[in-house]
């Protein structure tokens, strides 16, 4: 198993594939890590699509989806599901951020949020303008999820130094 990525360190670059709602069509591109340099990004690693726990956290981050853009910030989920999974998922529930398919769950081991059963572990990364970590938190459990509210204050912090 990969070593959990530690604050200040400079993150593993990576390429996935994924997609976005933008106005009524799902725009399916590859995304890299080291391709958003220059912008503060949160990465939402969830277990799966159409689940319950999930469901909410996205929505939510969906509602506040504008924190997050005034704080330059771009948010992309990862989960192991497909892309088709993926777009079937942001046109139900309106989610118009990117959603990336880790269907090998290489990103979410290189992460160290890999798990046994669900596939990965709930996790929330907020990535600097130079792609290293500045903030953290994977749950032992996945039957919560970080708040906007949370995430915001710490792209605030990162913003503000």
């Amino acid at each position: 198993m990969a070593k959990a990525p530690r604050l200040g360190e400079r993150l593993p670059d990576f390429n996935l594939p994924g997609g976005r709602l933008i106005e009524g069509t799902f725009a399916r591109r590859d995304y890299t890590l080291s391709g958003s340099r220059g912008r503060p990004v949160v990465l939402a690693f969830y277990p799966g699509d159409n689940t319950t726990v999930c469901t909410k956290q996205l929505c939510s981050y969906m509602s506040g989806f504008e924190r997050f853009t005034e704080l330059g910030a771009e948010v992309w989920g990862i989960s192991p599901q497909g892309v088709d999974s993926h777009e079937e998922f942001a046109r139900r529930h309106g989610l118009s951020f990117p959603l990336l398919a880790d269907e090998d769950r290489s990103v979410a081991r290189a992460f160290a949020v890999a798990a046994p059963g669900t596939g990965l572990r709930r996790a929330v990364f907020v990535v600097s303008p130079a792609g290293e970590l500045h903030w953290k938190h994977v749950a032992l459990l996945g039957v919560t999820f970080q708040s906007v509210d949370t995430i915001a204050e710490q792209l605030g912090a990162l913003t503000a130094n």
